[in-house]
């Protein structure tokens, strides 16, 4: 598995993460929940965003959240314990070399990993392979290139590709929520359905504003300045300007526009 990862594992990041689970709570995963006494993996859980919204919504299944980075687990770990949660089990490990066997797990569960990975068909059809008969994955994904705003402004474009070339270099791939559906019929799925996601933010819904437009989208691209300077893909004018643009897409008359893509898809 890729350890690379862009946004790096910084109290920023920690805390970006926090703030983008708590505003997509809603859009991402009302309808996300496991009956009682199902087994489920979250593979690539992350410092736990998403963890306590999976333990929160199926009170009553097993969840099993593992990722690759030990710091990010025990984060993880805390978090869970923190808020009471008792149906959460942590493990260390890499997607690619996981101690389960096959048909292990009822359920599969994945946001916002597969594009960290140069592999993602690879890394599906291993946990395809944990699935009991039956069983199903879910898979989140974002996509950069949905991104559109006003005002319109090259300069904010510019900077959001920056995260996107980053990305690319590290093996990873910033606009693969567009890929899910064929990714996952390659990797052997079946009824394969993918739903899209969008954040819309206008000055009508302050909390995405603040949560997403600013804490989570612009407080991204923003983390990767220092990054893009020294690789030499944009000049530190032109990068600033275009986060000004995308802080000045959150005022009053703003708009920002961003659409997430989630696929469901059951083991044949």
């Amino acid at each position: 598995m890729n350890d690379v990862y862009v946004h790096g594992y910084g109290t920023r990041e920690n805390v970006r993460l926090q703030d983008q689970a708590g505003t997509l709570v809603d859009l991402l995963h009302w309808d996300t929940s496991y009956p009682t006494g199902s087994t489920v993996l979250e593979a690539g859980c992350g410092v736990g965003a998403q963890t306590v919204t999976l333990a929160r919504n199926s009170p009553a299944a097993r969840i099993m959240s593992i990722d690759i980075s030990p710091e990010s687990v025990a984060e993880a770990k805390d978090k869970i314990d923190s808020a009471g949660f008792t149906n959460v089990e942590f493990r260390q490990g890499d997607i690619f070399s996981l101690p389960f066997g096959p048909e292990s797990f009822n359920h599969v569960f994945l946001c916002f990993v597969l594009e960290h990975l140069p592999q993602p068909v690879a890394a599906l059809e291993i946990l395809n392979g944990l699935l009991k008969p039956g069983g199903t994955m879910t898979v989140i994904e974002g996509d950069h290139g949905s991104a559109y705003f006003h005002p319109d402004s090259a300069a904010a474009r510019s900077a959001i590709q920056c995260q996107v070339e980053l990305q690319r270099a590290a093996g990873g791939n910033a606009m693969i929520g567009r890929q899910l559906y064929p990714l996952m019929v390659e990797a052997g799925l079946d009824a394969v359905h993918v739903s899209p996601r969008m954040v819309y933010a206008d000055s009508s819904r302050p909390h995405l504003v603040d949560g997403f437009t600013k804490k989570t989208f612009t407080a991204m691209i923003e983390g990767v300045r220092e990054s893009a300077l020294k690789a030499g893909i944009i000049s530190p004018e032109v990068f600033d300007a275009g986060i000004r643009d995308l802080y000045r897409t959150a005022e009053a008359d703003g708009v920002f526009c961003y659409t997430f893509f989630k696929g469901v898809g059951a083991k044949r």
